[in-house]
């Protein structure tokens, strides 16, 4: 390993940056309010571009959409994401945009309205847009400035948009994806405190209805509250290690006028690890659960991702 990247703090950011923005917990088209996502609002150098691959598994209640009202749920879902990251220059400030593109295969049985249901699916999932900008504590810098940058305190805010692109068949009640756009704005807030760093991060995710849910039927959603912390420790060979946490409330739906009591009271808990291979590549291993639940979010869910960066002086 050579050249400005070989310290371990800036092995670290770069490593953690677009690999944060890419956790995919759940196939990628459910209510992205159960996401749990350290470094999300770390800096990089601008210019450096962020390639990501991964798979993720998950098992449980409601692993795709937890406003699904289903009873008795057995689902199985297996992911494969490719996503792209670019650090930005925002007027001075450092930014960055992602996309992330995941393939899912899904399969299980449950019950709707005491009538059981299987399915057996593969497809797209939809795809995730995010524009993030750090307009506090983190300065756009290039990759030669960002060599004597430290951390203290970050603040920033993002802009998250999901498109209803991914495989959808109105006469199933589960898919991979949702039939409906949602936005989620976040604020954010990441402080150093030597090898530690402490998060804090809140959202709200907007729903547009879905006018072909199952049966023909028109799906409205409220919005879903979140909060996601994290508690990360930097190991001096450029590893680090979080311990996340999210709580998401809201999401009640209704189904041609009629109110389902499905309202969302979720907690969810995981751990994170990601290590630097050389200057350009970096492997992130992520597994969460659910802790409380009241409708959907019962599940187990773990991945793998690996990052390649290139651009920006690299």
């Amino acid at each position: 390993m050579s050249g400005p990247c070989v310290r371990p703090s800036c092995a670290r950011s770069c490593a953690g940056t677009a690999l944060a923005v890419v956790i995919f917990s759940a196939g990628g088209s459910g209510a992205r309010a159960q996401d749990i996502e350290p470094r999300a609002y770390s800096n990089a150098p601008v210019g450096v571009n962020f390639l990501i691959a991964g798979y993720a598994y998950a098992e449980g209640g409601a692993a795709v959409d937890p406003s699904v009202p289903l009873t008795n749920a057995n689902i199985k879902v297996n992911a494969a994401f490719l996503g792209y990251a670019r650090a930005l220059d925002v007027l001075g400030w450092s930014g960055k945009f992602d996309v992330v593109l995941p393939y899912a295969w899904l399969s299980g049985t449950a019950e709707l309205a005491g009538q059981p249901h299987e399915r057996d699916v593969s497809g797209f999932g939809d795809p995730r847009f995010r524009f993030t900008v750090n307009f506090y504590g983190a300065p756009a810098l290039s990759l030669k400035e960002f060599g004597s940058y430290r951390q203290d305190l970050i603040v920033g805010a993002s802009l998250q948009v999901s498109a209803p692109w991914g495989q959808y068949d109105s006469e199933k009640l589960v898919n991979i994806g949702t039939n409906r756009w949602w936005v989620k704005p976040e604020l954010g807030v990441s402080k150093a405190w030597g090898s530690w760093i402490t998060e804090l991060a809140a959202g709200v995710t907007f729903y547009s209805d879905n006018k072909d849910f199952f049966g023909g039927k028109t799906r409205e959603q409220d919005p879903i509250y979140s909060v996601q912390a994290h508690l990360i420790y930097n190991l001096p060979s450029g590893i680090w290690l979080a311990v996340d946490g999210t709580y998401y409330t809201g999401g009640r739906t209704t189904v041609d006028g009629v109110a389902d009591d499905d309202l969302q009271k979720n907690s969810r808990a995981g751990v994170t690890v990601t290590f630097p291979v050389d200057r350009r590549n970096s492997i992130k291993l992520n597994a969460s659960t659910g802790v409380s639940t009241r409708t959907g979010g019962d599940f187990n869910a773990v991945g793998a991702a690996w990052q390649y960066r290139w651009g920006g002086g690299l």
